[in-house]
This record gives structure tokens, sequence and C-alpha cells, in this order.
């Protein structure tokens, strides 16, 4: 797997901690790619520190229960996915505009006590996201097209087709699936599909309840 100009082709390539950054309804996959506006003190220092070492942090979400620690700090959710900081620029106001290069996906095997503001885990990497998805040409590429492009007019929003129809599989369903505006739950959802074709078959059964509970909502507001 490359994110920016680094490749990570074995799990010793990856650091054995890793310092993370909990967001809610943020999805980041292998080979994706993630704006993020940081402002606050405690993550500016996780970004120099980042910086001045492997450039690798891991995404993750609060519990989605909304659990939280003694300290008041959220619960995380048992997975996440490890992003290389890719680009950075500084705004002159203090805050810090980075885009993140989806490396490969983490389950917590334990969260470390710290002395520094932000959260430090170490991180059980999924290995097989580091090399190419077995399952990519099982992906129903139609089906997958079909329900967002349905999705998107229900909603009167627009996509640059020719571009997405020639995407290669895995950045079509990666995409489609950080793009989609879903939940925290679904979104877990789609960062926890074991392989490819599973993310897949996971944002069309989103997508197309979300279309089915739009056309019950019209239906019972024209009674």
């Amino acid at each position: 797997m490359q994110a920016g100009n680094a490749h990570y082709r074995k799990l010793s390539d990856l650091p054995e901690t890793v310092a993370v950054f909990p967001l809610s309804a943020a999805l980041l996959l292998p080979g994706g790619r993630m704006p993020l506006n940081i402002f606050e003190p405690r993550y500016l220092q996780m970004v120099d520190e980042a910086m001045g070492s492997s450039r690798l942090i891991g995404m993750i979400q609060p519990a989605l229960d909304g659990k939280l620690r003694r300290d008041g700090e959220p619960e995380l959710c048992a997975v996440g996915c490890l992003g290389r900081i890719i680009s950075l620029t500084e705004t002159g106001d203090g805050r810090y505009l980075i885009s993140l290069g989806g490396l490969c996906r983490f389950r917590i095997a334990e969260e470390l006590p710290v002395r520094t503001p932000f959260r430090l885990v170490k991180p059980v990497p999924f290995a097989t996201d580091l090399g190419e998805d077995a399952r990519a040409n099982e992906v129903d590429r139609a089906a997958l097209l079909k329900a967002f492009r349905a999705y998107l007019e229900s909603n009167d929003l627009q996509a640059d087709w020719d571009s997405v129809s020639r995407a290669e599989t895995a950045t079509l369903v990666n995409a489609l699936a950080m793009m989609a505006p879903y939940g925290p739950a679904e979104k877990q959802a789609l960062l926890e599909a074991p392989d490819l074709k599973a993310r897949a078959e996971t944002l069309i059964a989103i997508t197309e309840i979300a279309l089915a509970r739009e056309n019950e909502d019209f239906s019972t507001s024209l009674q």
C-alpha cells in the first residue's frame, strides 16, 4: 500500500504505537484521502509529533453507545484506520490543514497511559489491507453505481459520473463509502466490512434502506 511518497508492504513497516484522533462519523479507508482542519491545541501537538516521526495517526470514532471514561473522554470503537499525513498547510491563524492518505485498518490492542494531551494506542493492523484485495473483481459495480445514483438524484445531488465510472474498483468503493452522508453506525459498518466486496454490498444495502425511508417519509407527508 502506498500513501503519499511512502510504501508500506509488511507489518514491520508500521509503528508499534500510534496517536489516535477520535472523530464521529469520519471514515478513512485504505487508499482514501481525508482532509482535516486541525485547531485544538492537543491535536496540533499530535500533528507536530507525528510529522517528526512516522507521520501516521489513527482515525477512529468515539464508541457508538456514547460511553465515557472516568476522565470524561469518550471510549473508542475497536477498529480505526491508520493514515499518513501526506500534506500540511499552516493557515497563519494557528490551524493546520492536513490531508491523510488511508493506509490500513487496525484494531486497538491496548490504550496506553500517556502524559501527552492526545491519546496513544497499540494497534493491530489488518495485514490484508497492505496488499491487493483478492475480491475486488467480485464487486457488482453496476449495482453499486445504480444505488448511489438513485440516492444522489433523490437528494438533488450531483457527481462527475464520467470520472466515477472510470475509477478503479477499490478506489470507487472506498471513495463512495467515505463520501456517503451516513451516520456513525453506518460508517463503522463500512469500515469493519471484511473485504471490498462486503463493503460494496454493505454500502448498497445502507443506500437502499435510506432510499426506502425517504420514500416512506414522502408518502406519509402526502397523506
